[in-house]
């Protein structure tokens, strides 16, 4: 008979830590407790407690100055609280997978969301993770998810974080989050599943497919041992859940050619090894050797290159490194000078026990045991691998403009200099390209030589593209009276050009203001914001009339509701003439002052008394509605005795 081992079958590295943890800290005390049971395998739990780590349900048995080891499940943080207050000396086994879930329920509840928990509901995981939260959602599967949906159509519009129990089977998580972010407007979803759960899983079904026969070791309360064995019996006849060898029984192998051998993560290796020699005395290798359990367990660690690209879970962060369990032999770590590009960085803002990292591998050592990586040279490797991608794929990017430099500037887009001649800049030719320094810029990557470290870019075939977007966009909408919000781009005697998304408009200078003007310089400059409306459009000739005057309004209608014959106004001189003057006396109604009415003596012309411009207070003496016209006087308010006798005597001009 032929058995296959899983490779990643026992302890994983929260459980091995937990136990290690534990193991220490009872020695270190004399003896010490652990709160329930440390992780689900009972043979592990008795031989820890003749090592002086003694188990208890009650936490409310422990006092002041003991010590109590926190199982790698976690805790309900109520209880946490409670022995803190009390005295009681925590030692926090929980495995730092499960500490990241609680940390991502706390943070969730934090921003207002509610946290969704994929996982069997009783479980100590789940609700020690459950507990760091107020209102948690948790669902052992889709079935339960669609109840909640269809429960309350309100819970679609909630904004909600979903995690996961670390050791929830993969398909079971994807099913429930699929069916929560398809329905949900505002979701935030973690795969919070343990990379090692994962691997264990994954490698359990391949094994079970090719075997007559499977058998699971792990203990009965165990989830992970449970999730292996529903996994396994997907994929073959026969499965069997064990906790010990002698559980084993040889009719169950009748017939049997090839048989599976996996095992929960809580499963120590002596257990494991044991079932393997039950399960066959002798297994030899293509040479004829044979191959010892401890050379299998060997086999199932990684081989690192130099060079090579390896994701792992990080263990420690101490002030000088990372420590990283990379499923290899050597000892992994990355010195804080490799962990980010930023030197003032510190390692806690980024990076957390438990968190998965993928890095690069510097160098390893193996007469000493351990692997030098490097975070910081994976992440400049992706960035130049992005660059390239984005030359092929043309795709738009972001970056900040950092010096100006001989024939253009420079970008910085995720750490990479990226040169823009003066031409792609976008600005006009001789424009002062320094403004451009610390400003944000859209940009496409046009050549690339990684060997060179060389990169040009383009920001005019971004702004370019986007304003004949904007143009075919304002050509599509645009109708006789529609309003816009526009920029002044240039200005010109007889108007100014206005820039109303990629496309200019002309505003007449009659169409500035209801006053007269002699230039748009009076009223606006460039740069201005203005709204304006469309007054007729030319698609062929590309040409747009714009407005700014409200026609709503009526000037003269607004002169007639405030002035009659005999008030006296403060007018504006617009326009002087050898008969006289205009002044305006309501934006858009101008009044005549004749040249006999603008003083007390005789002129020879209105420039000798009045300027344009100026302010000056006068009578209206006639009004004449029909044809709109106005006769306005300031020698009435200088000598209105006089002025009426020589009215009398003055003959009238033809």
């Amino acid at each position: 008979m032929k058995v296959l081992l899983a490779k990643s079958a026992g302890f994983c590295y929260g459980v091995k830590r937990a136990v290690e943890l534990a193991a220490k800290t009872g020695e270190e005390t004399g003896g010490c407790w652990m709160l329930g049971d440390l992780i689900h395998n009972s043979h592990v739990v008795e031989d820890l407690a003749r090592q002086g780590v003694r188990k208890t349900e009650d936490s409310a048995a422990l006092a002041a100055g003991d010590t109590v080891v926190i199982r790698s499940h976690g805790e309900l943080k109520s209880v946490l609280d409670d022995l803190e207050a009390r005295g009681v000396r925590c030692v926090n086994a929980t495995c730092p997978n499960v500490i990241r879930i609680q940390r991502l329920v706390a943070q969730a509840e934090a921003e207002g969301r509610r946290p969704v928990i994929i996982g069997e509901p009783l479980h100590p995981e789940v609700m020690g993770v459950a507990s760091w939260c107020r209102q948690p959602l948790v669902f052992d599967g889709p079935e339960a998810v669609e109840a909640w949906l269809d429960g309350d159509e309100k819970s679609r519009e909630i904004p909600v974080t979903v995690v996961a129990q670390t050791t929830c089977i993969r398909k079971l998580f994807e099913t429930s989050w699929k069916i929560i972010k398809k329905q949900c407007t505002n979701v935030k979803i973690f795969d919070t599943i343990c990379n090692a759960t994962h691997e264990r899983q994954s490698e359990a079904a391949e094994i079970a497919g090719k075997a007559d026969v499977m058998v699971v070791v792990g203990d009965r309360k165990s989830a992970n041992t449970k999730h292996l064995t529903e996994i396994c019996l997907r994929r073959c006849p026969r499965v069997v859940q064990i906790e010990r060898a002698d559980e084993l029984s040889p009719d169950f192998f009748n017939g049997c050619t090839v048989a599976g051998l996996t095992a929960g993560a809580s499963t120590p290796a002596g257990i494991i090894k044991e079932v393997y020699a039950t399960m066959s005395e002798e297994i030899k290798a293509a040479e004829g050797k044979e191959e010892s359990f401890e050379e299998l367990l060997n086999q199932s660690f990684k081989t690192l290159n130099n060079g090579d690209r390896v994701t792992g879970i990080v263990t420690a962060i101490t002030p000088t490194e990372v420590q990283v369990d990379v499923g290899a032999k050597q000892a992994a770590y990355i010195k804080l000078s490799e962990l980010s590009d930023d030197p003032n960085v510190k390692a806690e803002d980024i990076i957390h026990v438990g968190d998965q990292i993928e890095t690069y591998v510097v160098r390893v050592n193996d007469v000493e045991g351990y692997a030098e990586l490097s975070k910081k040279r994976l992440d400049a490797a992706k960035v130049w691998e992005n660059i390239e991608q984005a030359v092929e794929e043309k795709t738009v990017l972001e970056g900040t403009v950092t010096e100006e430099n001989k024939g253009g500037i420079v970008v910085s887009v995720k750490g990479v200099r990226v040169f823009v001649p003066a031409s792609q800049s976008g600005q006009p030719r001789g424009a002062d390209l320094s403004a451009m320094v610390k400003q944000k810029v859209q940009l496409r990557i046009t050549e690339v030589n990684r060997a060179r470290r060389r990169v040009v870019g383009s920001i005019r075939s971004v702004t370019e593209e986007a304003r004949k977007a904007a143009q075919a966009e304002v050509w599509a909408n645009i109708e006789v009276g529609k309003h816009y919000t526009g920029t002044v781009k240039s200005m010109t005697s007889y108007g100014v050009f206005v820039d109303i998304g990629g496309v200019d408009g002309m505003v007449h200078i009659s169409e500035l203001s209801w006053s007269r003007i002699k230039t748009p310089a009076e009223v606006c400059k460039v740069g201005d914001t203005m709204d304006v409306y469309v007054i007729s459009f030319d698609p062929e000739k590309k040409k747009i009339s714009l407005g700014v005057k409200d026609h709503s309004i009526d000037p003269w209608q607004v002169f007639m509701d405030k002035y009659q014959v005999g008030d006296v106004a403060s007018v504006r001189i617009v326009k002087l003439m050898t008969f006289g003057a205009f002044a305006e006396v309501v934006p858009g109604v101008d009044g005549l002052i004749h040249i006999s009415q603008i003083a007390d003596r005789r002129i020879d012309k209105p420039e000798d008394v009045l300027s344009e411009g100026q302010i000056v207070d006068a009578k209206i003496t006639a009004i004449d509605e029909e044809k709109q016209k106005i006769s306005l006087s300031i020698r009435a308010l200088l000598t209105p005795a006089a002025d009426e006798a020589e009215e009398e005597e003055a003959p009238v001009e033809e």
